[in-house]
């Protein structure tokens, strides 16, 4: 006979995920392969020479990018002779500073860094990133998409998750044409909700570096690195041509950042034999040799891969910690679906949601994950208050907060309006009183009318033939009756010129002022220090819509 209890423990959402034992001769471990290099590091004559076991004459392109571009050679030989657990020990010592620690994991090879992360429980990694942490405020991000790339719906979805409190929002695409229309949908949509909203449409990477020169977009993070050099040559790649790519978008005033996480080289085939936390360190000194403000990592995409070894989860933290250690703004991921149970995919979150990073999701789905065109989020938009109270519950921010009802209905209604108008003043197809009021309302695609998509289509190829751009967005606002949103467009395509939030962890509040880890790095060191959250900041946190008032019981 079957065990009653193990038949209804067979039955749980947990064992429907898949699990694997770890096989360390393809990479399928997470943490600590046998095959990993050992830390090592000589410098002649200002020259790398020996990187992680490995002369100079063996390097493979991604060694000699890190070793000439990416370590910091001046203090390189002194720390590298530290013992990895002193190294870790200071990492969560709220008696040395941020700086302090910087001073040392600056000029360490991945090799060093993913031996001293390895010395830290998931509790002490948390520890490590609540200090590290770039920007001292922490955020969060979104993805605004729908199965029919309808335009007035992502609009609406955009003014909803501004008015909720997200600082960047993304869409993408399920027919690659479709592209331009998101984008201003999103633009016009996220700049209703909160003024100073960054957007962006993740494509193929020459779209997307157009679309942000043409002014439709304001950042870009879909930039992605490699931790061997089989998978760079895979798709066509090198360290120094995703060098060339970021130096393009910052040059056009365009924030950007690299994407990299655990788990990509193994699902490839090209792990080399390495772990995957080791092949990540190394994406990450790619990332910091190009220059590059920051990173979204945290396994992203591939996140079923570390999911399902041992230490997995541990190691997706340990990655995010490991960027902070290079001092990037980190966008720590939290956004592809990846497990059956609540319970895991909460715990998968808690890492960066109670320590506080740069942008804890880098794309919590502000749409049902049915509409979600990136595979599906870790939480989306059936999560929101869920998200709040656990915020209340715990007295943390995790970049949200509670909305009225009303509130959300009129930024919906504003949002799919706005765009209507400035559809009309462009010469696109018709957006219609009907479509407005389903979006107003709307969950999702299902709520939706649905458009001529051969119309929209022939039009959208048209306005790019016409070298629309977003001054032309703010004219057709203006004259369409909304003024105050082509304002905002205007504001964020200014910023574009000042270059201001090209800094580490770049934000904007309201009133478009820049809040980076220049003018507001993280400072903590113990209790009550680093980010508190204000009196102002908790009144909003905790009262949520549906707590009752004891005095009106």
């Amino acid at each position: 006979m079957k065990s009653k209890r193990f038949e209804v423990l067979d039955a749980r959402p947990v064992n429907q995920d898949g699990y694997v034992q770890e096989w360390p001769e393809v990479g399928l471990i997470a943490m600590n392969s046998p095959f990993d290099p050992k830390p090592s590091i000589k410098i002649e004559n200002g020259v790398v020479t020996e990187l992680d076991g490995k002369c100079r004459a063996e390097f493979d392109m991604l060694d000699t990018f890190i070793a000439d571009h990416a370590i910091r050679l001046e203090n390189a030989e002194k720390a590298m002779a530290m013992d990895s657990l002193d190294i870790a020990r200071m990492i969560v010592d709220i008696n040395v500073s941020r700086k302090e620690v910087l001073d040392i994991t600056l000029s360490l090879t991945p090799a060093k860094l993913t031996e001293v992360v390895g010395k830290l429980t998931i509790v002490e990694i948390m520890m490590g990133m609540t200090k590290m942490r770039a920007r001292m405020i922490p955020a969060n991000q979104c993805h605004v998409t729908n199965v029919r790339d309808n335009p007035v719906q992502i609009a609406a979805d955009a003014a909803e998750a501004g008015v909720r409190g997200f600082a960047e929002m993304e869409t993408t695409v399920a027919v690659a044409r479709y592209a331009p229309f998101n984008a201003i949908a999103l633009f016009v949509g996220a700049q209703v909700g909160r003024p100073g909203v960054m957007t962006q449409c993740a494509l193929e990477e020459a779209t997307e570096l157009m679309l942000g020169m043409r002014g439709f977009t304001t950042y870009a993070e879909t930039i992605s690195v490699y931790g061997t050099e089989p998978v760079f040559m895979d798709g066509d790649d090198t360290p120094y041509s995703k060098a060339f790519l970021a130096s393009c978008y910052a040059s056009r005033g365009l924030k950007m950042r690299f994407t990299s996480g655990t788990g990509s080289e193994v699902q490839m085939g090209y792990a080399e034999g390495k772990s995957m936390l080791y092949l990540e360190a190394r994406c990450l000194a790619v990332t910091k040799g190009a220059g590059v403000q920051g990173t979204q990592n945290g396994s992203v995409s591939c996140i079923g891969v570390p999911a399902g070894v041992p230490g997995g989860i541990r190691a997706v933290a340990a990655e995010n910690l490991i960027a902070m250690l290079l001092d990037l703004e980190s966008t720590t991921s939290n956004d592809q679906t990846f497990t059956h149970s609540d319970l895991r995919r909460v715990a998968r979150t808690v890492p960066q949601l109670f320590s506080g990073t740069d942008y804890i999701c880098s794309g919590y789905s502000a749409t049902p994950n049915y509409d979600n065109m990136f595979a599906g989020s870790n939480w989306d938009a059936e999560d929101y208050d869920d998200w709040v109270i656990i915020q209340r519950d715990m007295k943390v921010d995790g970049g949200l907060q509670p909305v009225r009802e009303e509130d959300v209905l009129k930024a919906r209604n504003k949002a799919a309006r706005a765009l209507q108008g400035m559809f009309r003043e462009l010469g696109l197809p018709e957006i219609t009183d009907a479509e407005v009021e389903a979006a107003t309302y709307a969950n999702g695609s299902n709520d939706m009318p649905q458009r001529n998509v051969n119309e929209d289509l022939k039009a959208i190829e048209d306005m790019m033939a016409r070298k629309v751009t977003g001054v032309d967005f703010v004219k057709a606002l203006d004259r369409a009756g909304f003024p105050d949103v082509a304002h905002n467009i205007y504001n964020m395509l200014r910023q574009k010129v000042a270059g201001d939030y090209l800094h580490t962890a770049s934000i904007f509040d309201q009133n478009f002022h820049v809040l980076s880890a220049v003018n507001v790095p993280n400072q903590y060191h113990g209790p009550m220090t680093g980010y508190q959250i204000s009196e102002e900041r908790w009144n909003q946190l905790k009262n949520i819509p549906r707590a009752i008032r004891p005095e009106d019981i």
